[in-house]
């Protein structure tokens, strides 16, 4: 594992492939915690916390799944221990951080059906990343997560004081607002190919 794939895999994860502006993954949170920007942070914080430990936790399972030819349970082991990990976030946070349990409110168990998650680790099996690569893959689509949603709260706090025309206000222009700023992750493609290419 060299240092130019490491930062080629973390560029690529938060830029170019990002999970919620380029594959659309992990839609539901985006659109639904991403209203104020301190509850986008708490929710992209536990969802890397989720991603890295769900990762660490799947690889040798996944490991031994393969080893004696069960692999067509990936998925549903994934899921297994994603739902695990996300009562224990659920559990820490009502436990040491109330206020932000609280706003996440039904946002928290849906991180168990986040398909960001699972589409993470799913992908780190699929592109037969080692263990550290695996780790690297799954920091890089959380932060690329937390990046997402920082910047549509921000886009979001900026639509409240907007003159939106009556018939797009609500959801119409957070769809809208939420496509643009897909859109604006295209201009990313092919910039690390021609960092590391």
């Amino acid at each position: 594992m060299n240092t130019a794939q490491v930062f080629s895999i973390i560029l690529t994860a938060i830029l170019t492939e990002n999970f919620v502006l380029c594959k659309f993954l992990g839609i539901c949170p985006f659109l639904g915690v991403s209203k104020k920007v301190d509850t986008a942070l708490g929710m992209s914080v536990a969802v890397i916390f989720v991603m890295l430990i769900s990762t660490a936790v799947t690889y040798p399972i996944n490991s031994l799944l393969n080893q004696y030819d069960l692999g067509y349970l990936q998925t549903i082991v994934c899921i297994l221990v994603i739902a695990a990990l996300v009562q224990l976030v659920e559990i820490v946070l009502k436990k040491y951080i109330k206020s932000l349990y609280n706003a996440l409110g039904i946002y928290l168990p849906l991180i168990t059906t986040n398909c960001a998650v699972l589409g993470v680790v799913l992908l780190n099996f699929d592109n037969s990343y080692s263990f550290g690569l695996s780790m690297v893959n799954s920091l890089g689509a959380g932060i690329g997560f937390l990046v997402a949603m920082l910047i549509f709260a921000g886009v979001r706090s900026r639509l409240e004081t907007a003159d939106i025309p009556e018939g797009l206000k609500g959801l119409p222009a957070t769809l809208i607002a939420a496509s643009l700023t897909s859109v604006s992750f295209l201009g990313f493609s092919g910039v690390v190919d021609g960092i590391f290419g």
